[in-house]
């Protein structure tokens, strides 16, 4: 069996960047992002990226940074709120955006690692979102169809893994990260845990490691929120 593990992030990206990519960022919101991947990113300078993923970062996190770096060319994703700099470069044409409702993008990406071409959906019928898309009545109900998402690149974020590449995500941070997994020609993933294999518990193995190309432990996990909501503790 080839030698997965990589000692980081740069070494893991060998090779398998090149201008206009099409890359799948596992994560939602800051919560389970491949932070120590997308910074080796930003420092080869690859451009003109597609990146498929529920959101883009925030101002200068996550993928925010690769969007300051005016390295995204287009973003296939279902929420952008949270990021200024995406809603000024979008609204001056700068970067092109595929909107999606968040079930639909998920649903997609699944599709996508299943060999599945298409499916129907109700979710958008009628709506922006089903504009130049075929629409079909199934049993009384209008559908309309979306096509499956694959990838050059996945880059995805676990808890733990194996020299193997079997993958265990750690509660909300699981979020979009397995889909993707299945769904990039070549699968990239950093891990908080390196630990040898056959020691994870077989029952729990989230993802299997044929899907994972390369794997390393992160050096770094800042692990921030978007916006702190909770008020100080009061004084007892």
């Amino acid at each position: 069996m080839a030698n997965k593990v990589r000692k980081d992030a740069a070494e893991a990206l060998e090779g398998v960047l090149f201008d206009g990519m099409t890359i799948m960022a596992g994560g939602f919101g800051l919560c389970g992002i491949p932070e120590n991947l997308i910074a080796a990113i930003r420092e080869t300078g690859v451009k003109d990226l597609t990146v498929i993923s529920n959101n883009c970062g925030v101002d200068g996190l996550g993928l925010g940074i690769l969007l300051e770096n005016r390295q995204i060319r287009k973003m296939v994703s279902s929420y952008v709120g949270e990021n200024k700099l995406f809603e000024k470069l979008y609204l001056s044409g700068e970067l092109e955006l595929e909107f999606n409702p968040q079930g639909t993008l998920a649903e997609r990406i699944r599709a996508g690692g299943a060999g599945i071409p298409a499916f129907f959906t109700r979710t958008g019928v009628g709506t922006l979102v089903a504009e130049g898309k075929e629409v079909r009545n199934f049993d009384g109900e209008d559908y309309v169809m979306e096509r499956g998402l694959t990838a050059d690149l996945s880059i995805v974020k676990a808890w733990k893994g194996d020299h193997a590449g079997n993958l265990i995500y750690r509660m909300t941070a699981r979020n979009f990260n397995p889909m993707m997994a299945t769904a990039g020609k070549v699968c990239l993933v950093e891990v908080e845990e390196l630990v040898p294999t056959g020691s994870l518990d077989k029952d729990n193995i989230h993802t299997p490691g044929i899907y994972v190309d390369r794997l390393f432990k992160g050096a770094k996990f800042e692990k921030r929120i978007e916006r702190v909501t909770t008020r100080q503790k009061e004084s007892a």
